[in-house]
């Protein structure tokens, strides 16, 4: 093993990610104490012991449903005809990971790219197809909003907003949607020469691995296959379907429209580089939610139990995975010969 790849998989050693979840955890336990604490807040205090226990294990059902979907769409996008096993062990690994590293999932990412390593995939090969699960699982949020954001407009759908909350979203969405698109058409441009500095082969193989993952990500929802399609819509619309529970478990029907246009601003604060996305996702969901409507010490409520059910289970399950990865971990050869299932559609 060289001295890099030695260095790569010391980072997922169990007493380096001890460490490095220790400011995720410090993170939701002063979310916690600052909801308990702080002045002004006695509204959301008194809404908390209340809230309705059989809600809250719909809202674990349905966060047990988005997990189980994440797992589903693992390995028609990385490795066709990967075991059941496998894809529980990297993929909950991964979602483990996602609770406590920031950026949106990307650190699980790193993680399963890791796994896929040991295994003997190609880097090339893992870095586009880590690129294209990513946008395939980010994808259905954005088209969601251009359609719900659309029908808001038109007045087909929902409450009535006005165009900032419903076209606005809905356009800016088919934009990224399109740009998104677009990007395979680029030029992935030449190798670097021998004489490259590390950073230039660092932008030309990130620059690669975006467009080729971009047009990985577009033929394998072009093969429609069945688990990409079910197991990404799972993902996003139970993790939805969590927020929308624990908003009834604090006895407010908001409707669906606004859960879901607040999801997806409420979401981009996962990509601040907060452990967790802890203060990140949080902010922009109670500052989205309050924007349409909704009652600012129920949604403060309603938040507050989702992000802890986001935390908490993807953790715990995922660390059940991550320890039975560590025990069987895949060598020698194991993944070398792996093909997204787009790649072998088209091989035949």
């Amino acid at each position: 093993m060289t001295e890099p790849e030695r260095d790569e998989g010391a980072q997922f050693e169990l007493r380096t990610l001890a460490r490095r979840s220790v400011p995720a955890f410090i993170a939701i336990a002063v979310l916690i104490l600052v909801a308990a604490l702080a002045p002004g807040l006695d509204e959301v205090r008194d809404l908390l012991p209340g809230a309705d226990p059989g809600w809250i294990a719909v809202a674990i059902g349905f966060e047990a449903l988005s997990f189980a979907s994440y797992i589903v769409m693992f390995a028609p996008v990385f490795c066709r005809g990967l075991s059941w096993r496998r894809s529980w062990q990297i993929g909950g690994s991964e979602l483990a990971m996602g609770s406590i590293v920031p950026a949106s999932g990307l650190g699980g990412l790193a993680l399963g790219a890791w796994v896929l390593h040991e295994g003997g995939m190609d880097a090339g090969k893992i870095a586009r197809r880590s690129v294209a699960f990513f946008l395939i699982k980010s994808s259905v949020n954005f088209v969601a909003v251009a359609v719900i954001g659309l029908l808001m407009f038109a007045g087909w759908f929902g409450v009535d907003e006005p165009w900032t909350l419903t076209l606005l979203p809905a356009v800016m969405s088919i934009a990224l949607i399109t740009a998104v698109i677009l990007v395979p058409r680029f030029d992935p441009g030449p190798e670097p020469d021998g004489g490259a500095s590390r950073a230039t082969r660092l932008i030309a193989a990130a620059r690669r691995a975006l467009i080729d993952g971009t047009s990985t990500a577009i033929d394998v929802v072009r093969s429609g296959n069945v688990r990409v399609i079910a197991g990404a819509i799972g993902y996003w619309a139970f993790d939805n379907a969590v927020l929308w529970a624990t908003f009834h478990a604090f006895g407010y029907s908001p409707a669906i429209s606004i859960v879901l246009m607040g999801y997806l601003i409420g979401q981009l604060g996962g990509l601040l580089p907060i452990p967790g996305g802890v203060g990140g996702i949080d902010g922009g969901l109670i500052g989205t939610l309050v924007v349409y409507g909704a009652p600012a010490a129920v949604v403060a409520a309603a938040v507050l139990a989702y992000r802890v059910i986001l935390f908490w289970l993807p953790l715990l399950a995922g660390a059940v995975a991550f320890f039975d990865l560590r025990r069987d971990m895949p060598r020698d050869g194991e993944l070398a010969t792996c093909e997204a299932d787009a790649a072998a559609a088209a091989a035949r």
